[in-house]
């Protein structure tokens, strides 16, 4: 079956996912956060040249209420509001902040996030009493080790109740202190039920994604970022991909990093449609999936 033509802007995307026979789409990667933080964000990227050696305008720096708006209009029926501590202390006034913010808007999971500290566990546990969908980990901003033993409780926590942690934990855009893939496959290794999405498909090391996808079956990995014209140009993609994903079709879910990406949402659509499109065994099913009904599983709402 012929796919429609991908779309050419924000604009014309509820046509394309329309002709997809979709009501809408699933982001798993979306960033929310209190105001005073995400100017602080929003800074750091304005001197991205400083930190990543080239730009990084934010499409999106707009207040909250219309980013929302930009969210509906592109059809975003649900998404995970992703937030992240960079000290101790943060997770649980974030994760207080996340739920309270779902609360406020519909579209959006409850989310949490974490650190290595000793009530981790405590503020995990009420968030997933409270009905947290999803944990975002970032190991690269935190500057962490996700092997710490503080956090193996935590770790078992969510493997128990079936909330699966975003992990950033690749080595883009710059490295950190315990980025690498090979380290958090440890914590995959040790933690063999936790659900676990692996945040922009493990840029740069996308083959280590696949490869850790093959050994942990709860392993998924979203499309942030991914096969954009602005990241080709840092971690492009290895020959072959759309190929190498016909394994892990069901394994592939929407991400877009929202707003804080360098170019219009649609650009990362475009992507996604691009890998669909090179290999006849992906196609609409597997757009679907992507774009749909594995987000919509991995965060645990009922599909239209």
């Amino acid at each position: 079956m012929d796919l429609p033509a991908p779309p050419e802007s924000d604009d014309d995307v509820p046509r394309w996912t329309a002709e997809l026979g979709l009501p809408g789409l699933v982001d798993t990667h979306v960033h929310f956060l209190p105001e005073r933080m995400l100017a602080k964000v929003w800074d750091y990227f304005d001197h991205a040249c400083e930190h990543y050696g080239r730009e990084w305008p934010v499409h999106y720096k707009l207040p909250e209420d219309e980013r929302l708006r930009v969210l509906d209009e592109l059809g975003v029926l649900r998404f995970a509001p992703l937030t992240y501590p960079h000290k101790p202390g943060m997770a649980r006034w974030l994760t207080g902040w996340a739920g309270e913010f779902a609360d406020a808007n519909p579209a959006a999971v409850r989310t949490a996030t974490l650190f290595p500290e000793p009530d981790v566990t405590e503020y995990l546990g009420e968030a997933v009493e409270a009905g947290c969908r999803m944990v975002k980990v970032h190991v690269q901003v935190g500057g962490f080790d996700p092997r710490d033993e503080l956090l193996a409780p935590a770790w078992g926590l969510l493997a128990d109740a079936g909330v699966p942690a975003i992990v950033h934990c690749g080595n883009g855009p710059i490295p950190g202190s315990f980025t690498g893939l090979d380290i958090f496959g440890e914590v995959l290794a040790a933690h063999p039920r936790l659900k676990v999405v692996l945040a922009h498909a493990g840029l740069p090391d996308y083959t280590g994604a696949l490869e850790l996808m093959r050994r942990h079956e709860n392993l998924v990995i979203d499309t942030t970022m991914v096969g954009t014209p602005y990241s080709e140009d840092m971690a492009p993609l290895p020959q072959g991909w759309a190929s190498s994903l016909v394994e892990f079709a069901d394994r592939v879910v929407l991400g877009t990093d929202f707003p804080n990406i360098p170019y219009a949402y649609a650009e990362q659509l475009v992507a996604i449609h691009g890998w669909a499109a090179a290999d006849d065994r992906l196609g609409l099913p597997f757009l679907r999936s992507v774009l749909y009904d594995t987000p919509a599983a991995v965060l645990g709402v009922e599909p239209e």
